[in-house]
């Protein structure tokens, strides 16, 4: 007999809670009635399962998740979240950090992401003696996904 996929199992008792919560409508939870909720079960589930099974390259994938579900969560129910672009590289940056306790990958590149995002992130209200700084801001906004590109072509050519 196969042996079940644990991962399967914490998505399926994940969206039965989900979807348990919504039949019985509680209170507490009405906020968590939609689709981002769906993102943030599927990353608790990758990280549980990465945890248990000890194959932490998944940790990547569901920190990822739940990272944006909690985002988008955050923007559709919360006044104050930052709606900004920087915070996907922030999301990101922390996804490298996390993998990189258990697996020791990624520590610079994540270094790089969450410092990008911080700086972009807090350059809305920089002091006046850094009015310098505004147009490379502007430059590196306008030209960012030069550097998607150019990132993801040399992760192709980069022999393993």
């Amino acid at each position: 007999m196969k042996k079940s996929n644990p991962f399967i199992g914490y998505l399926l008792v994940g969206f039965g809670l989900y979807f348990l919560l919504k039949q019985l409508k509680v209170p507490i939870f009405t906020d968590f009635y939609s689709w981002p909720t769906l993102l943030i079960i599927i990353g608790i589930a990758f990280l549980i399962y990465s945890y248990r099974s000890k194959d932490y390259q998944n940790l990547f994938t569901g920190t990822l998740l739940l990272g944006l579900g909690i985002h988008f969560h955050g923007l559709e129910h919360y006044r104050f979240w930052i709606d900004h672009w920087a915070v996907y590289p922030l999301i990101v940056g922390i996804a490298f950090l996390i993998r990189y306790v258990k697996t020791k990958q990624g520590l610079l590149t994540s270094i790089i992401l969450i410092g990008i995002s911080v700086i972009m992130i807090f350059s809305i209200q920089l002091p006046s003696t850094f009015h310098w700084i505004y147009p490379i801001i502007q430059f590196l906004e306008t030209y960012w996904p030069i550097a998607l590109i150019i990132v993801g072509v040399y992760v192709l050519k980069k022999k393993k």
